[in-house]
């Protein structure tokens, strides 16, 4: 490849854009030529993020500004719906790397469902790839447009996915209890969340019904080749950043805890970005904090065929912009952990 991949963030302002901006600026291979939004367009990122403060960064733009001529790679952290409308229009030799909902389900009928509105894309659905890097690094450079998974499910999937194509685990009974900072619902958590104590208090929210279930039932239903349905309740916590998920299951087949963390840890030994703890140890949010880490706890239950695990990740590194720069270094044959370390 080039030297430099030049490099145009949509949505640059929000909580996901300001992270991946921090990321890129340590990448030695990128670029960032636009930095767009909707507001303070002239004005410079560092109004958003004090922290971000190199001089030579653009200012925000318009993204109907930009020469798409010198771009490589756009990502997106827009809105559900926009990134849509965007990869309507830019030249077809732009890679795409979209952090919402828009490519990440197969069917648009499915997307109309859990979404409300239309699809206004749907030529590309089929071109484009859902991607946690674990599982998608041998097809990454074939696709146009990588669509990044939701954080919840990026959660739940790295240990689920390789339980449920070894079947070790009975898909009928998988309980994932998840709960997150508040950053994950955005700049207008409090409009979102009308909860007069949310600083001060734990709340479950989209119950039955959160609509990152639709990715996570059409993923492992994948895996196991059979359809899925999970019972899944996302909670918000009064704490700015991370993602913990706690996820029970029953095993088949002679299977216990302690084989599924044999298991696991093998599978994930050349994955750089899983760590597994050891057996039947407590881990938290903290553990992964600002990095791109998922951390993974297997822990036994007092029924011999149960079995809890836990994981970790930062939800807005690993489950948003980290995950989105380590699907653009595997895309782009590049040590994928890239900005990362």
């Amino acid at each position: 490849m080039k030297d430099s991949l030049n490099i145009a963030i949509a949505g640059a302002t929000g909580y996901v854009g300001l992270e991946l901006i921090k990321i890129l600026l340590k990448h030695p291979k990128a670029n960032i030529i636009y930095l767009c939004a909707r507001k303070s367009l002239g004005r410079s990122i560092s109004m958003y993020d004090k922290k971000i403060k190199k001089k030579n960064l653009p200012k925000i733009s318009d993204i109907k500004k930009i020469n798409w001529g010198k771009v490589n790679v756009l990502f997106t952290a827009l809105p559900n719906g926009e990134a849509q409308k965007i990869a309507n229009r830019i030249p077809n030799n732009i890679k795409l790397i979209d952090l919402s909902a828009d490519f990440r389900l197969n069917d648009h009928k499915v997307y109309k469902k859990w979404y409300g509105k239309d699809h206004n894309c749907k030529k590309f659905i089929n071109k484009s790839i859902y991607a946690i890097t674990e599982f998608s690094r041998n097809k990454l450079n074939n696709h146009r447009i990588i669509a990044c998974p939701g954080c919840y499910p990026t959660s739940v999937q790295i240990p689920l996915i390789p339980l449920m194509e070894k079947k070790m685990i009975n898909v009928n009974n998988i309980i994932i209890d998840s709960k997150s900072g508040y950053s994950g619902a955005g700049r207008n958590v409090k409009k979102k969340f009308l909860f007069k104590n949310l600083f001060d208090s734990v709340s479950a929210y989209g119950i039955g019904s959160h609509r990152h279930m639709a990715e996570i039932d059409q993923e492992l239903s994948k895996a196991s080749k059979r359809k899925i349905n999970v019972f899944f309740t996302p909670h918000i916590l009064p704490m700015f950043r991370g993602i913990l998920s706690t996820i029970y299951l029953e095993t088949i087949e002679k299977n216990n805890a302690k084989k599924i963390y044999k298991f696991l840890k093998q599978y994930h030994k050349n994955n750089f970005f899983v760590k597994i703890a050891k057996f039947n140890t407590p881990i938290g949010t903290g553990d992964v904090m600002n990095t791109n880490y998922c951390k993974l706890s297997i822990c036994k239950d007092r029924k011999k065929n149960k079995v809890i695990i836990i994981s970790a990740i930062d939800n807005l590194i690993k489950g948003a912009s980290g995950q989105a720069v380590q699907n653009m270094n595997v895309a782009y044959h590049l040590n994928e952990t890239l900005g990362l370390q």
